[in-house]
């Protein structure tokens, strides 16, 4: 028998009609109208080559064809119903699983005091992991589903087959020590291109946002060090003339928990960084990684 002949969406209509014996309870039951009910009645009926459900005083009663195929049916839609209950439902909180989230130092500073609490609360028996997106977006990682969400703020064009969801926008400061001699109250531009500089840099390129915008003006600044990690600068510039340009809660959190260190506008302008999640079509429709 080929199985692709038949109308399996008929069968969660014969378990309506069953359990409910009455033609309007079990369109309400399906989010149907009465005569596309009645169609679908018809349809099984020649599905199966009997009536099987009749008009009856109080609504329908099976004919003992529908009696002997009720076991049976009912059976097999209950474990579908249980089957996408539990992909798609709330029980996959409680399947073991693991999320690899490619992301940054600072992203994860930032985000998961909050987010791991809440996904242990939740989602008991599930595993966060993070990698070092290494400044790129981790595409093959992405297709192959060793990475599931990527999180950081220098993603550009991303494929079409790629989704992605805007988490929060951030400007730019700088952070000085309080000693450092070339900055008095205020931090002007020719005190920051006295300075030298420490970057951060994911790719190993010393020349970065602030550099290009130096250059539309003709300058260029000093960078002495590049560092991989968006929080270990604020300790290096405490006690130095070494300034580092970042974005602006790191330099806030830093001075808010060292009082040896200050923070400027930055004296060049500089376009907000747009932090974004981004992952793959694959996992898309996933209820954990939507979740």
């Amino acid at each position: 028998m080929n199985v692709r002949r038949r109308d399996l969406n008929l069968l969660p209509v014969f378990k309506a009609l069953y359990e409910e014996r009455n033609l309007t309870a079990a369109a309400e039951r399906m989010a149907l109208s009465q005569p596309a009910l009645s169609h679908k009645l018809n349809k099984l009926r020649h599905e199966f080559g009997d009536p099987l459900f009749v008009r009856a005083p109080r609504g329908l009663t099976p004919t003992p064809r529908a009696h002997a195929l009720a076991e049976e049916v009912l059976g097999l839609v209950t474990g579908i119903e249980s089957f996408y209950q539990e992909a798609e439902g709330e029980d996959f909180l409680a399947r073991p699983d693991r999320i690899n989230v490619h992301t940054t130092d600072y992203v994860e500073q930032l985000l998961f005091p909050t987010l791991l609490p809440r996904v242990h609360s939740e989602a008991p028996n599930l595993q966060v992991v993070c990698h070092n997106t290494r400044g790129r977006l981790p595409r093959k990682a992405l297709e192959s589903g060793e990475c599931d969400i990527a999180i950081a703020g220098f993603f550009r064009d991303l494929p079409a087959t790629y989704h992605q969801e805007p988490i929060y926008s951030e400007g730019f400061a700088v952070l000085a020590g309080r000693s450092n001699p070339h900055i008095r109250q205020r931090l002007t531009l020719t005190a920051y291109l006295r300075c030298r500089h420490i970057v951060t840099t994911l790719t190993g390129d010393l020349q970065g946002l602030v550099d290009a915008a130096l250059r539309k003006q003709g300058k260029t600044r000093q960078v002495v060090a590049g560092l991989s990690s968006f929080i270990a600068p604020p300790m290096i510039v405490r006690e130095s003339d070494f300034i580092v340009t970042c974005l602006r809660s790191i330099a806030e959190r830093a001075a808010s928990a060292d009082p040896e260190l200050r923070v400027f506008p930055c004296p060049v302008h500089l376009d907000d960084i747009n932090v974004v999640q981004a992952w793959h079509d694959r996992t898309h429709r996933d209820p954990m990684r939507r979740w």
